[in-house]
């Protein structure tokens, strides 16, 4: 699950358009949020040299359209934050990659910067406004918001990654909307005990009052009704809740006078996959009633025989299991090392695409420059030229290339490395699909195990009696 905002970035007041993009881009190249830059991938540009790059586009963008636009957009970014522990940092930038490919069709230069500071990994992908080309811009059209949301949606489901059904966006931070919830508030869990109460058909209110007290809540009487719970630091007011669970309205659903509507929970859950065995004396050491005991119960049993069905179906022992497992953990690494190194070369060839392009338009203004004898004037009036041109050799350098290749040429490995990645990729969402379908159905297993041999214990134990 993936929330996402469009950002478009103007220039700040009392800093130049260079100072400007910089001050932007280094937050997301932060070498101790992207694991000292191995989280960050770019096309048809090199990031550390970005705020130059977008310069020259845009002056040559100037040039060929004589149009001189002020306060207009130099860059937009993207941010796209992840559900924790949904998914790697790996495929969270990978993710970032296809959705600007896809978003942009390749007629902008990009780079993506994957953040792993916090506990939602989170992607921040810079676009240069201008085109490659240089003769057209990016526009933020009428509900781009959207269309940046249902891409990247569509390819979190190609992920196999749960998606926002129906996503509202309010005041709150980009990481924290509905249908992202690492942990429910205490109004929510008090809302769920409510939805939960109010299945069970409370002949009147006292009835439902002791339903919630079985989940924990406990009444304490006042000007307004309050719920008081042992492990929440502060009481919640009933009316707090909103219109649908005011006790007007809970009041008038227990008499049938109003049809109760619970919350939304936005998030959208494969409801085919396996899960594990719930632990029901821990939930109801934190509070869940009588009413979760016995639903607690029934859904256990349905996860177990889902765990027997698939050990028929495959002829899976628990050992066939545990070694299928091991077997998938060694594929699992071995196709990551190779999606990996695809995907550097990748960004490679994109940023050396880039470099010798530029080192190609800027030779002239270098060779000007050195024979001005470098001259402090001839450098501010060409020094967005003369940067990227540095920087180019110095990328020559790094890469030890003393001879450079043919763009061809690297337009034919950038196709067959990304072939590779994709057939890649393609294998290792199944292998962690069996993966983590075979981890739920061991620990189920086990604890299937363990509860027949407590059985047979006891039976022991009765019989001497």
């Amino acid at each position: 699950m993936a929330t996402t905002r469009i950002i478009p970035m103007h220039i700040t007041k009392g800093k130049t358009l260079a100072q400007s993009i910089s001050d932007r881009t280094d937050y997301g190249l932060n070498p101790e949020k992207t694991n000292n830059g191995e989280l960050t991938s770019a096309y048809a540009c090199d990031p550390r040299s970005f705020a130059s790059e977008v310069l020259i586009s845009k002056r040559q963008y100037r040039h060929f359209t004589g149009k001189d636009e002020k306060n207009d957009v130099l860059v937009y970014q993207v941010r796209q934050s992840f559900k924790p522990g949904e998914v790697t940092p790996e495929e969270a930038n990978q993710i970032g990659y296809d959705f600007a490919s896809r978003f942009l069709k390749g007629k902008h230069a990009f780079f993506v910067c994957t953040h792993t500071d916090k506990a939602h990994i989170h992607n921040h992908i810079y676009w240069n406004a201008v085109t490659l080309d240089c003769k057209r811009k990016f526009r933020d059209f009428r509900r781009s918001g959207r269309a940046v949301a249902r891409l990247s949606d569509l390819i979190c489901t190609e992920h196999q990654l749960s998606v926002i059904e129906k996503p509202q966006r309010g005041s709150s931070a980009y990481n924290k909307w509905h249908g992202y919830q690492g942990k429910p508030s205490h109004r929510e869990l008090l809302r769920i005990a409510i939805d939960d109460a109010l299945e069970q058909k409370p002949h009147d209110f006292n009835a439902f009052l002791a339903l919630l007290s079985e989940q924990g809540f406990q009444v304490k009487n006042g000007k307004h009704l309050t719920f008081v719970r042992a492990d929440f630091k502060q009481n919640i007011r009933m009316y707090t809740l909103g219109d649908a669970y005011s006790e007007d309205t809970i009041r008038a659903v227990i008499k049938g006078q109003r049809i109760h509507q619970p919350k939304k929970r936005r998030t959208v859950w494969d409801k085919t996959r396996p899960q594990t065995i719930i632990d029901i004396q821990a939930k109801l050491a934190a509070g869940m009633g009588e009413g979760y005991r016995r639903w607690a119960t029934v859904e256990n049993l349905k996860r177990m025989a889902k765990t027997k069905l698939y050990m028929d179906e495959h002829g899976f022992s628990y050992e066939a299991m545990t070694e299928r497992k091991t077997v998938l953990a060694a594929k699992e690494k071995e196709l990551s090392a190779k999606i990996t190194e695809a995907q550097n070369r990748v960004a490679e060839i994109n940023v050396l695409k880039t470099h010798i392009v530029n080192y190609s338009k800027t030779r002239d203004v270098y060779v000007d420059y050195r024979k001005s004898g470098y001259s402090k004037r001839y450098l501010e009036e060409h020094e967005p030229d003369i940067i990227i041109h540095k920087a180019a050799k110095k990328a020559f350098d790094e890469l030890g290339l003393k001879k450079l290749p043919t763009i061809k040429s690297l337009q034919v490995e950038f196709a067959e490395k990304l072939t590779m990645k994709k057939e890649a990729y393609a294998e290792l969402k199944r292998v962690r699909d069996e993966l983590r379908d075979l981890a739920v159905h061991t620990a189920n297993y086990e604890e299937l195990r363990d509860l027949e041999e407590r059985e047979k214990r006891k039976e022991k134990e009765h019989g001497r009696e």
